[in-house]
């Protein structure tokens, strides 16, 4: 399994395996893509934090490494989260169990790389995962990209945060002690709806910042209806466009929490 570009390594831990990419030299960033798996863009956004002097590290969790999106192959991959044991895309209140490998590759990519801890960006269906992997103190710096779990089909679970009470609780302790999580979506993006930014806003408070993207028709960016992935395919990497100032608070969330001596900052 080869990605241009980037080295790699088999990492284990427990019962599974995983081939996970690397690229770039400086404090570790897990990079956990999204349905289908690792695209040419998810691959590009990697490469662009590397860019800024990060490691990335992409476990490889569902699909081929490289292979560009299409329908049928979102459909497949899709498929295949839908009858796995390592995802529970409908719970409410439970983590998947891939977040124990996760959260066990975070702990090397620390161990690998030193500095304060790991940044960590989830997009899609891996989205909320970020906020599982805060639960270990090797994280400081978690992006929530348009989190879609669970799967909103009931007001309940629209709100959920695919995390259980107790990881819950371990959360919202960090954030306390200055552990800020980043959340990014489109406003018209029905798979990350806006009850679950008002969740996170009402049980983290100050710690999270949500930046959500005006994509109701006739916006000023001309941003469609349809937009989902804010960090990746719908993403305009232009001066001044939402979702580049997205990528640059995030690359900057990355340097005050991963870099702070650079940056003047405290890491808490």
């Amino acid at each position: 399994m080869t990605l241009a570009g980037f080295d790699s390594f088999s990492f284990s831990h427990g019962d599974t395996t995983r081939t996970v990419f690397t690229r770039g030299e400086g404090p570790a960033v897990v990079v956990i893509h999204e349905i289908p798996g690792i695209t040419p863009q998810v691959a590009a956004f990697a490469e662009r934090v590397a860019r800024e002097g990060f490691r990335t590290y992409l476990p490889t969790l569902l699909g081929v490494p490289g292979k560009p999106m299409s329908m049928g192959y979102v459909l497949e991959t899709t498929a295949r989260a839908c009858i796995s044991r390592e995802f529970r895309i409908f719970a409410s209140r439970a983590s998947s169990p891939i977040t124990d490998y996760l959260r066990a590759l975070c702990r090397k990519a620390h161990a690998d790389c030193g500095g304060p801890g790991v940044g960590v960006v989830g997009m899609c269906l891996t989205g909320n995962f970020a906020l599982s992997l805060m639960v270990d103190e090797t994280v400081m710096a978690p992006v929530l990209s348009q989190p879609s779990l669970p799967v909103g089909l009931t007001r309940r679970q629209r709100a959920s945060l695919h995390l259980s009470d107790t990881d819950l609780a371990k959360v919202k302790e960090r954030a306390k002690d200055g552990c800020t999580v980043l959340g990014l979506r489109f406003t018209g993006d029905r798979l990350c709806p806006p009850e679950r930014f008002d969740t996170l806003k009402r049980e983290l408070g100050d710690a999270f910042e949500g930046i959500e993207i005006d994509s109701s028709r006739g916006n000023p960016h001309g941003i469609p209806a349809s937009a989902h992935s804010v960090l990746t395919t719908d993403l305009v990497d232009e001066a001044g466009h939402p979702t580049r100032q997205a990528l640059d608070r995030v690359l900057s969330l990355f340097r005050t929490r991963l870099r702070p001596a650079e940056t003047g900052v405290k890491s808490g």
